[in-house]
């Protein structure tokens, strides 16, 4: 069974499970630019900034930009890694970078996978090329995913890699609760029981892959863009990286948040709904299931 389509992912930032509260940008009468520039003054003296995003929502990437353009114009270089391209191309990104210096449309032709709305990322893509930015290849690929949920993570890593990647032990129990309400909303409510641990092991191995990538850049400051999901304090990457709590700057890029969502990240930025068709509306609900 495939993963769900980067549009469906969005899901990954509905559920409203942590403390604390986040500045709410996107208010009526502040403009973009402004919420923009308010967040890119955070990014600086943190190790890691994570910037979250709907994947379909075109409005918010704008706004993720706007902040990236300030940050960046105001000095910030950090490594950008991308949750867009799988780990397996960094070596083509390199080679784009090469043979055509400045050029994001061919990075992308180069080292671009399918299933992305490439139109919505390229822009990103050119800051790393404008600024010499390292671009870095985030995210475990779909192939790697699918080989965990069938045959577990021994079929993707080595001991020594699950080590590594903290992958070597249990994972928590407020960890695993959450992502399987979120996997179970992301696939209208009929998620099979049965796959859910191979499902949980690959989200697990996604954001602690991730969270890798961040690490090696550490003594020079990285910035994530990804889904909303993966940058949640209380579900994502954070959780992974091994990190003070200070060292890390979360901003989720949300179409609505819920009254403890907000809480999931250092910063929130409500930016307008995507129209799109709901995709449980012709899907029967699924018998309850049995308490344990």
């Amino acid at each position: 069974m495939l993963l769900p389509h980067p549009s469906r992912r969005a899901a990954l930032g509905t559920l409203a499970a942590f403390g604390g509260l986040a500045l709410l940008g996107g208010c009526a009468g502040v403009s973009p630019q402004a919420v923009a520039g308010d967040v890119a003054q955070q990014f600086q003296g943190k190790t890691y900034v994570l910037l979250g995003e709907v994947h379909d929502n075109a409005d918010g990437q704008k706004r993720r930009r706007m902040a990236l353009v300030d940050a960046l114009a105001a000095g910030w270089r950090p490594a950008l890694a991308m949750e867009q391209f799988d780990r397996e191309r960094q070596a083509d990104i390199e080679r784009a970078r090469r043979e055509r210096p400045g050029d994001a449309a061919y990075l992308v032709a180069q080292a671009g996978g399918k299933g992305w709305d490439w139109a919505l990322y390229t822009p990103v893509v050119g800051l790393a090329l404008q600024f010499d930015l390292p671009l870095l290849a985030a995210n475990l690929s779909r192939d790697d995913a699918q080989r965990i949920v069938r045959g577990g993570l021994g079929e993707v890593f080595s001991a020594s890699e699950q080590r590594r990647l903290g992958l070597d032990r249990p994972l928590p129990r407020d960890l695993v609760r959450a992502q399987t309400a979120v996997l179970d909303a992301g696939h209208c409510g009929r998620f099979p029981e049965a796959m859910l641990p191979g499902m949980l092991a690959a989200q697990a191995a996604r954001d602690a892959v991730m969270a890798d990538v961040l690490r090696a850049q550490a003594a020079r400051g990285a910035v994530l863009i990804a889904g909303n999901g993966h940058v949640r304090r209380d579900l994502g990457v954070p959780r992974w990286l091994g990190a003070a709590a200070g060292e890390i700057y979360s901003v989720g890029y949300l179409e609505d948040a819920g009254p403890g969502e907000a809480g999931a990240y250092d910063r929130v930025v409500l930016v307008p709904a995507q129209a799109r068709p709901d995709p449980c509306r012709d899907v029967a609900p699924m018998p309850a299931r049995s308490a344990s």
